[in-house]
């Protein structure tokens, strides 16, 4: 039984009312026709009474969570001894029993944090980040999607212009980068002169992660005769950045582009009251304004995990993950695995699990929002969107998985991954309000991979012509 399933059976039942059942995943799959009777009576009950143990399973995990709220610590206790015990009793490799495993020991965490046999590390080592991040882009369509629309736009504020200058908020490994050089490469009157300034790591005695990944960036860019210059920012936090740091120079277009880094700037109001500073999302949209790009390209998660109650970030996270995990197994049978998928993939969204259920005040760090408040907090900070176009749409669509769930869906110029009906990652693209908006058509479009095609002035200092 998928989570999603599974979450609104408890709940409902818990409040006497119905609930549709949905098809099961792997690990309670309903037995198959046309086998001896003995044994269709016996796959049917056991795969009955699999699908009770899920539905307790939610039930007590919901429960633990609304009495950790409540402040009731020995039945929140109770109630996770009981869920652990039910996870001992269904199968935690695939399905729901295998999120379901990462929500029960982010519970523990929260409960337990000094107890040194708790669970498995619920975050990793700075070391490990990049790996992790790595493996969630192999996994799956979902960080393909977020750097593909990003680069479509930058490339379409880039249009004309013969120096630019990229400035990624979180360089990672730099893969984004590799198929935006090679658009360079083949740009319509040639390449232009490249500057990517990337924040990542501090070096450590051993390694420097930014250095390696610009000398990989440098040596791919030379190989496709792209001019380009690489500089590399040290630092841990985004609002601790300051505009002179990425010495930009004049006569250049910027972009600047943050995909899922600004939910982890959002912080409690009380903190804020009690600093008696601005937010650190705010000093960032500052910066970004101070750094008057032609286009900033940003993609968060399309979810509201930042509620100051435990209970509703739980349940709300419990049919985010569901989805995530699901969508992860399919693409993984999609490429002919058994659905276990990449255990890196898993880790990366165990640990965005474990921050939103086990942390609170300042150490919770996956804050993610819906859209419609991050365009109200956009706005105040003097931005207005640029909208993505339909074609933007459809190229989107056709670097998602075809034979899967996935879609795109475009509504008010936002591009929204889509797994069957939950929203993943929303992609949106904006410049300074001073510049003048491009006018914002109404109305929603969902794109499905397997769909066929039918049918100025720079603000940061440059000068672009139209091709």
């Amino acid at each position: 039984m998928d989570v999603a399933t599974a979450l609104a059976k408890a709940i409902n039942s818990n409040n006497n009312e119905e609930a549709a059942y949905a098809p099961l995943t792997p690990g309670m799959v309903p037995p198959p026709p046309g086998v001896p009777s003995a044994l269709q009576i016996e796959a049917t009950r056991r795969w009955q009474e699999m699908e009770k143990l899920a539905l307790r399973l939610v039930n007590h995990l919901v429960t633990c969570a609304g009495a950790i709220q409540a402040g009731d610590y020995a039945a929140a206790s109770g109630r996770l001894s009981n869920a652990r015990e039910i996870l001992t009793k269904i199968p935690t490799g695939v399905g729901i029993g295998r999120v379901l495993t990462h929500f029960a020991d982010a519970l523990y965490e929260r409960l337990f944090p000094a107890f040194p046999n708790s669970a498995s590390p619920l975050q990793p080592p700075r070391a490990e980040r990049r790996e992790l991040f790595r493996g969630f882009y192999e996994a799956g369509p979902h960080l393909k999607f977020a750097h593909f629309t990003a680069n479509q736009a930058i490339l379409e504020a880039f249009k004309g212009c013969g120096v630019v200058h990229v400035i990624d908020f979180a360089l990672m490994d730099g893969v984004q980068w590799l198929s935006f050089i090679q658009a360079m490469a083949v740009r319509p009157g040639g390449p232009p002169i490249l500057r990517l300034s990337g924040v990542g790591p501090l070096a450590t005695d051993d390694r420097d992660e930014l250095r390696e990944v610009g000398i990989r960036l440098a040596e791919f860019a030379r190989s496709c005769n792209v001019p380009f210059a690489f500089r590399g920012i040290a630092g841990e936090k985004i609002d601790e950045l300051h505009t002179w740091m990425f010495q930009t120079v004049p006569g250049e277009t910027i972009a600047v582009n943050a995909v899922l880094q600004l939910h982890r700037l959002l912080v409690d109001q009380d903190d804020v009251v009690a600093a008696s500073s601005p937010a650190p999302i705010d000093i960032v949209l500052d910066l970004i304004m101070s750094l008057n790009p032609k286009v900033f390209t940003m993609v968060e998660h399309e979810a509201d995990h930042n509620k100051s109650s435990l209970l509703e970030r739980f349940t709300n996270s419990l049919f985010y993950y569901g989805a995530m995990f699901d969508s992860l197994e399919a693409a993984s049978r999609h490429d002919g695995g058994d659905g276990t998928g990449n255990p890196l993939a898993e880790a990366f969204l165990q640990g965005e699990i474990a921050d939103i259920v086990s942390h609170e005040g300042s150490s919770r760090m996956e804050r993610h929002e819906p859209m419609a408040r991050w365009i109200e907090r956009m706005q105040r900070a003097g931005m207005t969107q640029i909208p993505q176009s339909r074609n933007e749409l459809w190229q989107a669509a056709m670097h998602v998985r075809s034979g899967t769930d996935f879609r795109v869906q475009e509504h008010d110029g936002f591009l929204t991954l889509t797994w069957h009906n939950q929203k993943l990652y929303t992609a949106s693209a904006w410049r300074c309000a001073d510049v003048g908006p491009r006018v914002v058509t109404g109305g929603a479009a969902t794109m499905d991979p397997k769909e066929s095609k039918n049918g100025g002035k720079n603000n940061s200092g440059g000068t672009c012509s139209e091709n």
